[in-house]
């Protein structure tokens, strides 16, 4: 008997139901990806060098569009995506980062589990955001 792999979303509200899901269960074989956090490091430079100083909405773009490629190295996509929890210095800037998420993920048909926190600090100074990421993707 084949085991089939299932990834379902589930939205707790109308208001929530393109803002994220509120669970997200997965069955059968597949693989989990844990990806790091992820923020507006500037990958091709020194250790802590941060792009888009002073613009949460630009790092997180820059977040998610590092994640895109970390995911496609182990076979998987936005789409794959189960969870995410985002870390952000100002909650006056909440506005900007989901504004980023949602173009990030604009052509993706379900939205994954989602926290947002607002904390202290981040691992270098002029990082405003980190998103941290785990995708499930279904054995080929």
């Amino acid at each position: 008997m084949p085991t089939t792999f299932k990834k379902q979303h589930y939205a707790s509200a109308e208001w929530s139901k393109n803002l994220f899901s509120e669970a997200v269960s997965i069955k059968g074989p597949g693989t989990l990806l844990f990806l790091s956090g992820i923020g507006g490091e500037d990958s091709n430079a020194q250790a802590g060098t941060i792009l888009h100083l002073g613009d949460v909405y630009g790092q997180t773009l820059l977040a998610f569009e590092k994640a895109t490629k970390a995911l496609a190295k182990h076979g998987a996509t936005l789409a794959d995506v189960v969870k995410i929890t985002a870390y952000l210095l100002d909650t006056r800037q909440f506005p900007n980062y989901h504004r980023a998420r949602s173009e990030a993920f604009e052509n993706v048909a379900t939205i994954p589990a989602h926290t947002l926190l607002a904390i202290n600090g981040l691992a270098w100074p002029g990082m405003l955001v980190e998103v941290d990421i785990v995708a499930a993707v279904a054995e080929r």
